[in-house]
């Protein structure tokens, strides 16, 4: 197993796969998961023979479980500390959910500065800011945070489970068609964490301002969001990374769930691949 050691000591779990000479691609993965959830697009990249790289964030997956840096500032120095040590350049960075926030500052602060990276890819994903506030009046209520981490405290197995079999898919939908093993291997990440890190992960994902990281960024992005998703709704993430965006551009896809990089791989691999091309 691969792990880089950050400078204050934890040690963060990496997957690097396929030609050392080809274009790397590499992934960021959600809350409360782990590069596990790119399995998907790793091995649909691989195969068209391009260099995949996935780390687990600090707290979550087989990375080490500190007891503290659970916020956007520690994610994206970890994630410069796995480009920095893979040497990784003209490198197309996509993020998901909370790993899109990871991406943004990332990017904005060390990936572009360092001229490693070719491209972004939000999906998903949280900035410019999910929480409510006086200047982010689409943004959600504070309350629905709080009830997060008091549901994670009080029995974080049931929060996951119930997560997963619900809005994160979109399994709660009439019509939908639910995979029991999508929704086990959501639980089985999020239960491979720290409880620690879930819980001050949360507001990590919830209350971080990433203005101004998305007006920094000029490197092409794309931003790919579902119009049916539950848990980062579109209006106040897709548009709003569209209006801070230099150099973006958007595609919504229509009835798409918040995890629609499992529920939808086939349609938004192929999306993934022309724009890595263009």
């Amino acid at each position: 197993m691969a792990f880089v050691t950050t400078h204050d000591g934890a040690d963060i779990f990496y997957k690097d796969w396929g030609p050392r000479d080809a274009q790397p691609i590499v992934f960021h993965h959600g809350w409360p998961l782990s590069s596990d959830d790119w399995d998907a697009q790793l091995l649909y990249f691989l195969a068209r023979d391009y260099r995949v790289v996935a780390h687990d964030r600090r707290g979550h997956g087989r990375s080490s479980q500190i007891d503290g840096g659970h916020d956007m500032d520690h994610y994206a120095a970890d994630a410069a500390a796995v480009a920095e040590h893979l040497d990784l350049r003209n490198a197309v960075h996509i993020g998901h959910s909370t790993g899109g926030g990871e991406v943004a500052r990332y990017v904005a602060r060390y990936g572009q500065p360092q001229g490693r990276v070719a491209k972004m890819v939000l999906v998903s994903a949280v900035p410019p800011l999910m929480v409510q506030t006086a200047d982010n009046p689409g943004g959600t209520p504070i309350a629905v945070f709080d009830g997060f981490r008091k549901a994670l405290a009080a029995n974080r197995a049931q929060f996951f489970l119930d997560v997963a079999s619900g809005p994160f898919y979109g399994f709660n939908r009439p019509d939908a068609k639910v995979s029991e093993g999508a929704i086990r291997n959501w639980w089985r990440q999020g239960m491979m964490g720290s409880a620690l890190a879930h819980c001050e992960g949360i507001a990590a994902f919830s209350e971080t301002d990433q203005t101004e990281d998305l007006k920094a960024i000029t490197v092409p992005t794309l931003v790919m969001h579902g119009d049916d998703d539950q848990v980062v709704p579109y209006e106040n993430a897709a548009l709003r990374q569209m209006k801070l965006l230099p150099n973006g551009q958007l595609k919504i896809y229509r009835g798409y769930p918040h995890g629609m990089l499992t529920t939808h791989a086939e349609v938004l691999n192929p999306d993934l691949l022309a724009f890595v091309r263009s």
